[in-house]
């Protein structure tokens, strides 16, 4: 079974576009094209004469296609994008001859995690053409890269889509070859809807889950309906109507707005149609309106009619099955009253005779002795069992020390006391011996460390010491120098040594200065030279600057070879100080455990000691505890068996004196009974007699079983009325049925209708006596005017209903139109308030984050117009500050060009960002700064990459020649399509410059385009 399309959502998620392959889409090259995201992408193009011809608004074009721009209509089956198939009149006007339209195409894009790294790319074009078509071999296909193709057709449907996990492109050596291959893939790859592909209605639910993924300003040579660009003129001399319509065709408002307007013009269609249809039908009923109300009222008298004489029948049935149920339910009483006197006196015999008996017994003398007995066995055994509790007390506290004894007693490892004792004091002198050496070690150690230190104290730390022994004033050269903060930065760039050929003589690096002599240079007084020299003889190679010049001490071997000998020894002494130092503090642990050990000895055989005391006293409590449990057990069964007796005897006793009292009570409550019983015979037997039951049947015609099962047919709501209830509706009915039949008192009402009438009146008995004869009368007469009334009414309903069908459907037309307006309106109002208050929102975090002082958005809901065929206009007013705390300032008021250039870029941005959702969003903008002055182009692209850096925005923008010098060194990546001749049907290879964090990716895209170029 095929998968459905409600079962597969959000297949991209929240991969990023890394890639994306054009087949047979207008002339561009079928040579992929990686994109890196997050970032500003211009596309730039060179055609035969300028950068006009190269595809650069096919490409972007074909991008919005992909990542499910809403401008397209997919809800519409997206005709549109079968636009941008390769056209080979457009292509080539000479070619046409030799090259065909084609009749479909492929646009294909790889998607990938924003982190994923994992790509290899693939080692011969063999391999890149393999059978499934990997272009990279990707490590884990769970989570990591997806393909999703997109063929475009010429006729219905215009868009089908397959995906599968990993990087699949067509790959080939020349471009047919490449053609072929896309149908190749194309015929593999998987349908996305089971047995069908998944088309346009369903690409952005599908592919995105519904989330926007791509929002587009495109030029009119792809696309017929054109948004207006805020970046195409001065933001100042676009109107605020304008601006709306710009950001609602970045956010995707503007197809809602046109549902809105298509929505009044049905509503006001079918408004007019009701009220044609209204009119019609109200001319007419005004016509047949007095005799329809003269027929109604006698149809209604019919009815009455017949609901009279149904309630007169009601209350007969109800008064004959009311008798019969109450006749059974006395009958019932009475055989009661009978059966309950008979056994009343049966019962009192019977008390009587069990009272006697019970009188008799006599259990007192028993009870008596039974409770002595028990009294002396219970202070026995109570006695008994406190001794054991003392002596369970005391052999429990015994017990619970012995645990504990046992497991210090273990320590000992079978030493006594005395021996324990003699270990412990020759570990303890061992122990005092190793902290001893420890301290030796430490202060060797110390001194060892403090010797390197004085070794290692710098380049001319022994000079310094020398001199100050000999109380000579110096200072070391390197340590009197101050270099220049410019100095120390080209120092650390340069790697050039002073005197080389890389540059000026004057470029010295603080890395000249190191090494002899200048680090082992001191600064003496004059006056003192030669007092130094002396103090510095025993230091081969020391340098003395002073204001009579440099003098070298000794040689400068002695010097470097002294100094690394020094610190030699220095080292090995340390190393030698650590060893021993080491050696030193092992010992002392190992004494000190050896210290615990044998205390914990000691403990254990005193240990020893006190448990073979403990479990002396522990067997004398257990054979005193033996003793009184042996005797109490052989008491407590005598206990309980006289405990037994007594309780017997007792309950036996206060049970007889109960059951007398409770027999007594009986017998007094039985004679009652017998004497009410006999009562209400006597008063059941006259109700019965006062029911009439066979008059009441001679009056229903019929037996009382029909009565009942003419009643339980009844619904619910008449089962439960009372005879006098059915009276009442009886009466009300007839009287309303003789209204609607003679409404005025002239009418000509018949004879003997006229003189039962008058009889029926004066008492309520009269009235039921002539009830049926009236009603007989009043039903022939209306049987007579029955028949013509049912055919003038069958020509008036037919034309009334259908008028009024007419009329309904119009209504509800009407109606439901409106609604539907209102409605879409209602939301429609909120939805663009939320999107503009959030574009206002990303407009002021922009604006706060890129040089200004705040910006926002200023949007009155206008009232929907009363023209149907007028769009709903909304005016959006943007403003911002210009200065620090000041107020927010119209967009129309003067500024200098740069402004309006900075807040234009800002609020595209801020729409699009708006427009995202939180997830990855791609921009893509047609004629990008076509407008922008030349001093400001440089800037305001850098401010599309830096914003689309921060947000994770994916910026695509074509641009003219003019430029293409500004946008090159601001924008992330570089696309340029070429095409050198007009006789070219398609483009040559794209150049692709960009900086990407994913090294691999890259190069296995430069590889694959590399070797497909240079086979071609």
């Amino acid at each position: 079974m095929g998968v459905q399309v409600a079962q597969v959502e959000n297949v991209v998620g929240e991969r990023v576009l890394i890639a994306v392959q054009a087949v047979n889409i207008s002339r561009l090259s079928t040579h992929p094209v990686p994109t890196v995201p997050g970032t500003l992408i211009v596309v730039a193009g060179a055609g035969p004469k300028d950068s006009n011809g190269a595809g650069k608004s096919s490409f972007i074009a074909s991008i919005t296609a992909l990542l499910g721009d809403e401008q397209w209509r997919f809800a519409s089956g997206a005709k549109a994008v079968s636009e941008l198939l390769f056209n080979a009149e457009l292509a080539s006007g000479a070619g046409a001859r030799q090259w065909a339209s084609a009749d479909h195409g492929y646009i294909v894009g790889v998607f990938a995690p924003a982190g994923m790294e994992d790509f290899t790319a693939a080692t011969s074009v063999d391999a890149v053409a393999g059978a499934d078509g990997e272009l990279f071999e990707v490590t884990a296909t769970s989570g990591g890269a997806v393909t999703v193709w997109l063929r475009v057709n010429q006729e219905a449907p215009h868009l089908e889509i397959r995906w599968r996990e990993g990087v699949h492109l067509a790959a080939a050596a020349s471009e047919a070859e490449r053609v072929a291959r896309a149908d190749e893939l194309w015929a593999s790859l998987p349908r996305s809807a089971g047995r069908r592909d998944v088309v346009a209605r369903d690409l952005t639910k599908v592919l995105y889950g519904d989330r926007v993924r791509c929002v587009s300003f495109l030029s009119t040579s792809v696309r017929s309906k054109v948004a207006t660009n805020l970046l195409s003129q001065p933001l100042n001399e676009i109107s605020p109507e304008r601006v709306f319509e710009a950001i609602a065709a970045l956010t995707g408002l503007d197809a809602e707005l046109e549902q809105e307007r298509e929505a009044r013009r049905d509503e006001h269609a079918k408004r007019v149609r009701a009220a044609l249809a209204g009119e019609r039908l109200a001319e007419f009923e005004a016509e047949s309106k007095a005799l329809l109300a003269t027929f109604d009222r006698r149809d209604q008298a019919r009815v009455r009619l017949a609901g009279a004489l149904r309630c007169w029948r009601g209350r007969q049935a109800r008064r004959l099955a009311d008798a019969a149920g109450k006749d059974e339910a006395l009958a019932a009483e009475l055989a009661r009253h009978q059966a309950a006197s008979e056994a009343a006196a049966e019962a009192i015999a019977m008390v009587k005779a069990e009272i006697g008996t019970l009188k008799e017994d006599t259990l007192d003398r028993s009870v008596t002795e039974a409770r002595r007995e028990l009294a002396a066995l219970q202070a026995r055994a109570g006695k008994l069992d406190a001794d054991r509790a003392v002596a369970e007390n005391s052999a429990d506290e015994l017990r619970a020390m012995i645990p504990a004894l046992e497991e210090a007693r273990r320590f000992a490892d079978g030493r006594d006391v005395p021996t324990a004792e003699r270990e412990l004091k020759e570990v303890g002198l061992r122990l005092n011996e190793a902290l001893k050496a420890l301290g030796v070690a430490d202060r060797e150690t110390a001194s060892a460390q403090a010797a390197l230190d004085d070794a290692e104290g710098g380049p001319a730390a022994a000079q310094l010491n020398a001199l100050s022994a000999a109380g000579v004033g110096a200072t070391g050269l390197l340590d009197a120098l101050d270099v220049a903060e410019q100095a120390r930065d080209h120092a650390s760039t340069r790697g050039d040594r002073v005197g080389s050929g890389g540059g000026p003589a004057g470029d010295l690096r603080l890395d000249d200065l190191r090494g002899w002599p200048g680090e082992h240079a001191v600064i003496v007084d004059a006056s003192q030279l030669e007092a130094a020299a002396a103090a510095l003889a025993k230091l081969p190679g020391s340098v003395l600057v002073s204001a009579a010049g440099v003098s070298v001490v000794g040689a400068f071997d002695g010097v470097a070879t002294g100094r690394e000998a020094r610190i030699k020894a220095a080292e090995q002494r340390l190393n030698r100080a650590l060893d021993i130092q080491e050696t030193a503090a092992q010992a002392v642990r190992d004494e000190e455990e050896a210290v615990a050990q044998a205390q914990r000895r000691l403990e254990g055989a005193r240990a020893g000691v006190r448990l073979e005391e403990l479990e002396r006293r522990l067997g004398e409590r257990r054979a005193r505890l033996s003793e009184l449990t042996a005797a109490l057990e052989e008491l407590v069964p005598r206990v309980a068996e006289a405990e037994r007796q007594a309780g017997a005897l007792d309950f036996r006793a206060r049970t007889r004196d109960m059951e007398i009292e409770r027999l007594e009570g009986r017998r007094h409550r039985h004679e009652a009974e017998r004497a009410r019983a006999r009562e209400q015979e006597a008063k059941v037997g006259a109700e019965r007699d006062a029911l009439k039951l066979a008059a009441l049947a001679a009056d229903w015609g019929g037996t009382v079983e029909t009565a009942g099962e003419w009643v339980r047919a009844l619904p619910e709501e008449e089962r439960g009325r009372t005879a006098d209830e059915w009276w009442r509706a009886a009466e009300r009915l007839l009287d309303q049925a003789l209204r609607d039949t003679f409404p005025q008192e002239d009418d000509e009402v018949p004879e003997e209708l006229r003189f039962l009438l008058q009889e029926r009146g004066g008492s309520t008995a009269r009235e039921q006596a002539t009830f049926a004869a009236v009603c007989g009368s009043l039903a022939s007469y209306l049987r007579a005017q029955e028949e013509y009334e049912k055919h003038q009414r069958r020509q008036i309903e037919a034309q009334v209903v259908s008028r009024q069908r007419d009329l309904a459907a119009a209504d509800k037309g009407a109606e439901e139109a409106a609604q539907s307006t209102a409605v879409h309106r209602a939301a429609l109002t909120a939805a663009i308030r939320a999107r503009l208050t959030r574009v206002a929102e990303e407009f002021e975090k922009l604006d706060s984050s890129y040089g200004g002082y705040g910006a926002t958005l200023e949007f009155p809901v206008p009232p929907a117009p009363a023209d149907p065929e007028q769009r709903w206009q909304w005016r959006v007013t943007p403003k911002w500050r210009r200065g620090e705390g000041q107020g927010y300032v119209p967009y129309n008021r003067r500024a200098n060009t740069a402004l309006m250039d900075e807040k234009a870029v800002k609020l595209v941005c801020a729409a699009a960002i708006a427009s995202s959702g939180g997830g990855h969003l791609c921009l893509v903008l047609d004629e990008l700064g076509r407008n922008l002055g030349k001093e400001h182009r440089r800037e305001a692209v850098a401010l599309f990459r830096r914003i689309g850096e921060t947000y994770g925005i994916t910026v695509i923008g074509a641009l003219q020649d003019d430029m293409e010098p500004y946008a090159i060194d601001a924008c992330g990546q570089y696309i340029k399509l070429r095409r050198s001749s007009d006789a070219m049907p398609y483009n040559e290879p794209p150049v692709i410059v960009g900086h990407d964090q994913h090294a691999d990716r890259v190069r296995a895209l430069a590889a694959y385009v590399d070797r497909t170029t240079d086979n071609a």
